[in-house]
C-alpha cells in the first residue's frame, strides 16, 4: 500500500470547507475513503488522479483559493511505502517473547454498531449451546480425541495460542459427557491464582491435586494427613468408584503454568490402575508455552513425554466461514454487514508477518478474527457506513507486535 509523506495541511483544508463526510458525498466515494486519506495518508489502489481532480473542483466551489488546494494536494502526493524486512517464523517467535501474542486488543462491540446493523445479540458473545460452537474439521478432530482421551484413560495435552477455542472444547466435551449417558466424573482443580512458582502466586502441586481427586470422588471425604495415607486413600476411592461403574478424568486449564515438578508427579496419577484397568485419564489445557515443558528436551519430564500425546488446536481456514456462522447464530446475514473485499482485507490483517517463504504468520484464531470483525464494524458506525467496504476495514490497524 502506497503512503502519503505528511497531510497535515490536506485535512486541514478538508475539515475548514465542510468535513470529511461531505467531502466524500460531493466526489461520490466512501467516508472511510476520505478518512484513509486525511488521517493515514492512504490513497486508494485506483483512481488517485480522478479523485483528486473531483477534491480539487468540491474545494475550490467551497471557497478555497487555487493555491492553497494545489499545495494540499501536491503534499499528498503517493510516495512509494518502504517495503517489510522478511524474516522468519523463528525470528518472529524470538522476536515478540514475552509479549502478548494478540495482533488486535480486546474489542467491544458497542450498542450503537449494534443497532447499526440491526444486530439483537452480539454474534462473538460466547456459545450458550453445543449447536453454537463453530467446529472446523481440524478443530472437530480436537473435540473427538479429547473425548476419547476422558473416557479411555488417555493422557493428552491440548496445545493452542490464547484464544483459539480450547476452553469452549473443554467446556463442550463436559456437556457431551452429560448428555451422552457415559459415566465420566470429570475432576478439574482450581486453577485461579495458580502461577508457576511462589513468586506471583500460589502453584498447583501433587498434593492439591489428590485434594481434588479426593473430594470430586466422594464429597466431603476428610483428607488424610500425611502424604502415604492419603495416597492410599485416594487410590482406594478410584478403585471403589470404578467398580461401581464410573471413570475419571483429570483436567487441567492453563497448564503451561504447572511447575515441572508438578507435571513430572502426573505420570503416578496416571499410571494408578484397578488390576489392568486404569483408573485417571489426564488432559491438559494449555497455551504454546506447555509445548515446551512437554519437549523431549525436558529431562525432568522425559517419562511424562513419553506418555503423553501431544495434539494442537490450529487457526481457522476461512474466518469469513466462521464469521457467517457467528452472524447466522445472532439471526444477521453476513452479507448485509462485510462486502467482500473487507472479508479479504480482514484475513490478511490476519497475517503477522512475512516469512522466507512469503506465507506469513497466520494468526486467524476466533478470538483475532471477532476483535478484527468488532473493531471493523464499530468503525463503519462512526463513519457513518452503512456497510463494512475494504475501505473501512483499512481504518482498523491491528497492534504492530510481530509486524515488521
Amino acid at each position: 500500500m502506497r503512503k502519503l509523506a505528511a497531510p497535515a495541511e490536506f485535512k486541514a483544508i478538508i475539515a475548514a470547507h465542510g468535513g470529511q463526510r461531505k467531502a466524500a458525498r460531493a466526489c461520490r466515494v466512501s467516508p472511510a475513503l476520505i478518512n484513509l486519506l486525511a488521517n493515514q495518508g492512504m490513497p486508494p489502489k485506483t483512481g488517485w488522479a480522478g479523485l483528486q481532480a473531483a477534491l480539487r473542483q468540491w474545494l475550490i466551489a467551497q471557497g478555497a483559493t487555487a493555491d492553497t488546494v494545489t499545495r494540499a494536494l501536491r503534499e499528498a502526493a503517493p510516495k512509494v511505502r518502504t517495503p517489510r524486512k522478511i524474516i522468519n517464523k523463528a525470528q518472529i517467535r524470538a522476536n515478540t517473547a514475552g509479549e502478548d501474542p494478540m495482533i488486535f486488543g480486546k474489542q467491544t462491540l458497542v450498542q450503537g454498531a449494534r443497532q447499526h446493523f440491526s444486530l439483537k445479540r452480539d454474534p462473538f458473545s460466547d456459545p450458550q449451546t453445543v449447536e453454537e460452537i463453530y467446529l472446523t474439521p481440524e478443530s472437530r478432530y480436537v473435540r473427538e480425541v479429547m473425548y476419547d482421551a476422558a473416557c479411555n484413560g488417555n493422557f493428552l495435552a491440548v496445545i493452542g495460542e490464547s484464544g483459539s477455542g480450547k476452553s469452549t472444547l473443554r467446556e463442550e466435551m463436559i456437556e457431551r459427557l452429560k448428555t451422552s449417558g457415559e459415566s465420566v466424573i470429570v475432576i478439574e482443580p482450581y486453577t485461579l491464582s495458580m502461577t508457576e512458582t511462589d513468586k506471583y502466586g500460589k502453584p498447583l502441586r501433587a498434593q492439591h491435586i489428590a485434594e481434588a481427586i479426593i473430594d470430586t470422588v466422594q464429597r466431603g471425604a476428610r483428607c488424610a494427613g500425611s502424604p502415604e495415607m492419603r495416597g492410599r486413600m485416594l487410590h482406594q476411592m478410584l478403585i471403589a468408584s470404578s467398580r461401581g461403574g464410573n471413570r475419571h478424568v483429570l483436567v487441567i486449564e492453563e497448564a503451561h503454568d504447572l511447575h515441572v515438578q508438578t507435571i513430572k508427579s502426573l505420570k503416578r496419577f496416571w499410571e494408578l490402575k484397578d488390576g489392568m484397568r486404569r483408573l485417571l485419564s489426564i488432559i491438559l489445557i494449555g497455551q504454546t508455552e506447555l509445548r515446551g515443558k512437554l519437549s523431549n528436551t525436558q529431562a525432568e519430564v522425559r517419562e511424562v513425554v513419553q506418555r503423553c500425546d501431544i495434539i494442537e488446536l490450529p487457526p481457522i481456514k476461512d474466518p469469513e466461514a466462521y464469521l457467517a456462522f457467528r452472524f447466522k447464530v445472532a439471526g444477521a446475514d453476513i452479507s448485509n454487514i462485510f462486502e467482500p473485499e473487507a472479508l479479504a482485507l480482514l484475513q490478511e490483517q490476519l497475517v503477522v508477518a512475512s516469512s522466507l517463504n512469503s506465507n506469513g504468520v497466520y494468526l486467524g484464531y476466533p478470538l483475532a478474527i471477532a476483535n478484527l470483525a468488532r473493531a471493523a464494524m464499530s468503525k463503519a458506525y462512526e463513519i457513518g457506513e452503512s456497510i463494512v467496504t475494504g475501505d473501512v476495514m483499512r481504518l482498523v490497524q491491528p497492534k504492530e507486535a510481530g509486524r515488521v
